[in-house]
């Protein structure tokens, strides 16, 4: 009788008798009910070649009772087969059980237990076999729906393997519809992805709250509702998955319990972490870039914009396109996909080269055209002062209150991507180009910093900067550093510039007296236009009247606001 399609044994195989490798074959012969772990007849049977072979043996039953594979390990242990072509949905039970047997009368082990919740299996069952080869003991576990993070399984009292008692219909039933409750909370977030936040804090060091708090804030920007967060510490970062694979495991089974189909990492992951996390998990992994570049791909307006941040994903993706991956080789729409598109493996490689090439070509042209159009705006004698700052400072509602503009100020990061000028008219028929421009971040990655083409040439043309802070925010010293370490790194560490502690408003009297004393700048409000007098006074004599004292103008006039310039 010839081996039916699929019928082939995996594992340790190594030095068996043909026989014995028929015996092991005759297994796909035997079917299981469907109420049934694992039947009698089965059990014996798997018991009595496992004494005769001194190994164990192992098999995957699906949801209809039929063998999909049949494996066979040494006496310690069973290496299970790559089960990719049997995925389900991420966050779904994978539809399969693993049976296998234990020559050394022990319950189930940590790989056992591991197996259960990085696969995503039904359950796990082990056979103890007894020194006359016949089945004892049946030990079952499986994942449990509220279990605790460390421990998200349960393990059920042993019973006979002889005569099991565990419906298995019902068991399966019953986890189903627990877990099945975060899918239809997952139902309720249409066009949103859900996802798990993880945080590393690498040197063995507390979590750190801001960062976990602006990567919550990132994923709200970029249309994410998160789920949980997750964080871990350790002294450095694991090579193949930057957690360990505890945490792993946790990651893997609260996703499953919340309904979550992406994880979004707070560090950069290497190519190999992503693809290893994402193979472990089956979930759509991003790091911190990506997530920051998908927001970029969204709020992008202009040509140049669009080109630059498909450039930056492109030089980003390239490394991590790869055939089995669901962190960058299925751009298929969504967090994380907009942007270049689909891409395959080699084929997509060259492609994604090619276009790398076409961009870069775009791209210099366009820088040119922009060289050109400052070279005239430059010759018309009027000062550009450009605002800059941590994103989400309130740069746009500045230049908005100040020129009666009508720049898109939103509360959320990165808002304005493409660099928006406008004029400010002073008393005595005088003018300045005021520039938004796009808001820095900390950690700011090369690719990233490539998308800030525009705005750095702004910056860099700017007769005086204006450096905006969220004086509200409680990490607004790290984001001053932040902000002045990337001058420092563009080379601007000695243009002329001030300082603006926007969104007094939100402060206590005290707070916002004490910062108007003791903090080196000038606090204002961009909702409170009675709050710019000083602040205007400043840019005129920083413009027109350094080194002498400051006249007193009257700044109720109107300001008005151009078309705006490149």
């Amino acid at each position: 009788m010839s081996k039916a399609a699929g019928e082939t044994l995996t594992g340790n195989l190594a030095g068996l008798a043909p026989s014995e490798l028929k015996a092991l074959e005759r297994i796909y012969r035997r079917r299981v009910a469907p109420t049934e772990v694992v039947s009698p007849e089965l059990a014996g049977y798997m018991a009595e070649l496992s004494a005769t072979l001194h190994r164990q043996v192992g098999v995957l039953i699906d949801r209809r009772g039929a063998i999909t594979e049949v494996m066979v390990g040494d006496a310690s242990k069973i290496t299970l087969p790559d089960v990719g072509r049997l995925r389900g949905a991420a966050g779904r039970f994978r539809g399969i059980r693993l049976v296998h047997t234990h020559l050394r009368n022990e319950p189930l082990t940590r790989d056992d237990l591991t197996d259960l919740a990085l696969l995503r299996l039904d359950l796990v069952a082990a056979i103890t076999v007894d020194t006359g080869g016949r089945a004892g003991r049946l030990f079952i576990g499986h994942l449990e729906p509220d279990g605790p993070a460390d421990r998200p399984w349960r393990e059920l009292p042993a019973e006979p393997a002889s005569a099991p008692r565990t419906d298995f219909a019902q068991l399966i039933a019953s986890l189903e519809a627990e877990y099945g409750r975060g899918r239809r909370l997952a139902a309720t977030d249409q066009g949103k992805d859900r996802a798990l936040l993880v945080h590393v804090a690498l040197g063995g060091g507390a979590a750190d709250d801001a960062r976990i708090a602006e990567l919550r804030e990132l994923c709200r920007t970029a249309g994410v509702r998160v789920l949980d967060t997750m964080t871990q510490r350790r002294p450095q970062p694991d090579p193949r998955w930057l957690v360990g694979q505890g945490k792993l495991e946790q990651i893997c089974l609260r996703a499953m319990q919340l309904g979550a189909e992406l994880v979004v990492f707070d560090q950069d992951l290497t190519p190999g972490q992503a693809r290893a996390i994402s193979d472990a998990t089956e979930l759509k992994v991003l790091d911190r870039t990506m997530l920051i570049l998908d927001i970029f791909a969204q709020h992008a307006r202009s040509r140049d914009g669009k080109l630059q941040v498909e450039l930056a994903q492109l030089r980003y993706a390239l490394p991590r396109l790869i055939e089995k991956n669901t962190m960058m080789s299925r751009l298929t729409g969504g967090i994380g996909g907009r942007g270049p598109g689909e891409t395959k493996l080699e084929l997509n490689r060259r492609r994604a080269r090619d276009r790398i090439t076409i961009l870069e070509r775009r791209l210099a042209e366009l820088a040119r055209d922009r060289r050109l159009r400052r070279q005239r705006r430059t010759g018309r004698d009027v000062p550009i002062v450009a605002i800059v700052g941590y994103t989400n400072a309130g740069k746009s509602t500045l230049l908005n209150a100040l020129t009666d503009g009508d720049a898109r100020a939103e509360n959320k990061l990165f808002a304005t991507l493409d660099p928006i000028s406008r004029r400010l008219r002073f008393p005595r028929e005088r003018e300045v180009v005021m520039t938004d421009t796009v808001g820095f971040i900390r950690d700011l990655p090369a690719e990233l910093k490539a998308a800030f083409a525009a705005t750095l040439e702004e910056m860099a043309d700017a007769d005086l900067l204006i450096h905006v802070v969220d004086a509200s925010d409680p990490d607004r010293d790290r984001h001053i550093a932040t902000v002045e370490a990337l001058l420092t790194e563009l080379g601007l560490a000695e243009r002329r510039r001030l300082l603006a502690w926007n969104k007094c408003d939100r402060l206590r009297g005290g707070d916002a007296d004490h910062l108007a004393l003791h903090g080196g700048g000038f606090v204002v409000s961009a909702l409170d236009r009675a709050t710019f007098g000083p602040l205007l006074l400043a840019i005129e004599q920083a413009l027109w009247q350094e080194g002498k004292a400051p006249e007193i103008l009257d700044y109720d006039g109107v300001a008005t606001a151009a078309s705006p310039t490149a």
